[in-house]
């Protein structure tokens, strides 16, 4: 098996599309990349170096934007580089790295995400106990529950598709790797592993989607007993977390009911087919979730976060003058 896998040694990637005019209006677009990171990263220095911001919210926020700005690095210069190439090749062993890469600060993310749920929970319905609860200690374990849930997502993707025997085509209709696009080249029955990688990611988007929304409930459900005013002021600290849970969310859920129903047509009408296909929607899905949404993130949390915006300000204004001095 390793032998036949070995006759790959390279693969074609088709891109986003093949029209020279509209690579380069592609091109350009992507640029917004520079904003993403730029962002992200923004935010991480502001929370490290500002002083107001040692709470915990503050702490999961900047390792939020951080797996941003890693995530659409492990991905985007890839596909500006191919959008100004004529040859868009990776290596077998590149393209597992980049498998490895996206889903590791992906699943990072996802868990992450569940995390901040938990801790405006606590943050709004036990405020007396939220020092002790949240203290540093519990908030880096956290983070480290995260990075691990991530690691081991990304391990599973790669053991389930590295053995794989991999002889020809080498041909990949997507402008990254990833694993759908990439078992479609085995040259072997690949139902089981498909059936297993959706599960897998499937599993985990209904996991943190049950963990998110019973956070949520019981938030709405404590805030029943609070005057007005103070449910305002508790849904305005959620409501950029929600808000960033949607974007990041719904685009994986699409991707998983259209794969779950494909495998599904197979299992009923018994008819040998891959089981999973490159549906004409995923490029845009996959570009809106790798460049939309992790440009959004620092956005959503700034315009809606009078703080941050005030020592982002506090932060540039603070270098400008001591570049001038």
């Amino acid at each position: 098996m390793k032998e036949n896998r070995m006759n790959v040694t390279d693969l074609i990637l088709i891109g986003l599309t093949q029209n020279p005019q509209m690579q380069r209006i592609l091109v350009v677009l992507f640029l917004i990349y520079i904003v993403t990171v730029t962002g992200n990263l923004l935010i991480v220095v502001t929370v490290i170096y500002s002083q107001t911001f040692k709470t915990p919210m503050y702490f999961f926020l900047a390792f939020l934007s951080l797996i941003d700005a890693c995530y659409s690095s492990s991905i985007l210069p890839k596909m500006l580089a191919d959008l100004l190439s004529e040859t868009k090749t990776i290596s077998f062993s590149g393209c597992m790295t980049q498998i490895f890469t996206e889903h590791f600060l992906g699943g990072s993310e996802v868990a992450l995400l569940v995390v901040m749920a938990y801790d405006r929970y606590v943050a709004i319905c036990r405020p007396l106990h939220y020092v002790t609860i949240m203290n540093h200690h519990v908030c880096c374990l956290l983070v480290g529950v995260s990075w691990t849930v991530g690691f081991l997502h990304s391990i599973e993707q790669i053991l389930v598709t590295f053995w794989l025997p991999f002889c020809g085509p080498n041909i990949m209709d997507h402008f990254m790797c990833d694993v759908f696009p990439l078992i479609q080249l085995a040259c072997t029955d690949t139902f089981l592993v498909g059936l297993l990688i959706a599960a897998n990611g499937g599993v985990i988007c209904v996991i943190t989607f049950v963990m998110l929304s019973i956070s949520y409930v019981a938030i709405l459900y404590s805030l029943r007993t609070q005057s007005s005013a103070g449910r305002k002021k508790a849904l305005s600290t959620c409501g950029s977390h929600i808000t960033v849970v949607v974007l990041f969310f719904v685009p994986c859920i699409y991707i998983y009911i259209y794969i779950y129903i494909y495998i599904y047509i197979y299992i009923y009408i018994y008819i040998y087919m891959r089981p999973v296909a490159t549906f004409s929607m995923d490029k845009a899905i996959t570009v809106f979730y790798t460049l939309v949404t992790p440009m959004l993130n620092p956005i959503i949390y700034t315009v809606r976060n009078a703080e941050v915006k005030n020592a982002i300000k506090m932060l540039l204004k603070r270098n400008v003058i001591s570049d001038n001095k």
